[in-house]
């Protein structure tokens, strides 16, 4: 596997990589999403290897949500995780933004040792916790397989769920949990007030630490 094959863009560390990161996008974005670029500038800044990529849905065509894909795209963060750890001996963190995030905790809950390395930890940023406007309709259940620390970076006005909810569905991990709240952001984490890459980053190296 390289980092070709993953779709991936890679933001270098100076000097030797502590470990790497690997993020993936939401339903409607790439890699090149603005966010995931900030943040993996911060992650490189750290001296972290940190790499951006594409889902094996968006890889196969540049615009439009997924479609019956989840199979197929958790495929694509297993893949990821297990390049990250062939590149590097240190730790490996993974994550995502919104259905990426959600794709990469679904791969951590039902992870095999046997196929997968574990993660030191994993960083979600506007986690959905359901559809806006369907509360009822939670994507939760499996958090409570998560055994690894795990980050929530979410805004305040996220219509795929409050930071209440958050903080409820972080409680369902067996694990530390740290949530990351950005006053007034809404689902693309956009703040004036707040260097959103950097508070994420920060809590993840906590938990790690």
């Amino acid at each position: 596997m390289s980092l070709e094959e993953i779709a991936g863009v890679a933001h270098h560390p100076t000097g030797a990589p502590a470990g790497a990161v690997v993020l993936t996008h939401g339903a409607g974005g790439d890699r090149d999403s603005a966010l995931l670029q900030r943040v993996c500038d911060e992650w490189a800044s750290r001296g972290w290897l940190a790499v951006r990529y594409n889902l094996p849905y968006r890889r196969r065509r540049p615009k439009g949500p997924p479609s019956n894909s989840a199979a197929t795209d958790q495929q694509g963060v297993a893949e990821a995780i297990r390049w990250a750890h062939s590149v590097t001996d240190g730790p490996v963190i993974a994550g995502g933004h919104s259905y990426g995030g959600r794709m990469t905790s679904m791969v951590v809950a039902g992870r095999n040792p046997e196929a997968m390395p574990r993660l030191a930890a994993l960083t979600l940023f506007s986690y959905p916790v359901h559809p806006p406007g369907k509360p009822e309709r939670t994507r939760t259940d499996h958090l409570r397989a998560i055994t690894v620390p795990t980050v929530f970076t979410h805004g305040s006005s996220d219509p795929f769920g409050s930071l209440d909810e958050v903080r409820a569905a972080a409680a369902l991990i067996p694990a530390r949990t740290e949530v990351v709240a950005v006053a007034g952001a809404r689902h693309d984490l956009g703040s004036r007030d707040i260097d959103v890459a950097a508070a994420a980053v920060t809590a993840a190296l906590q938990l790690v630490a």
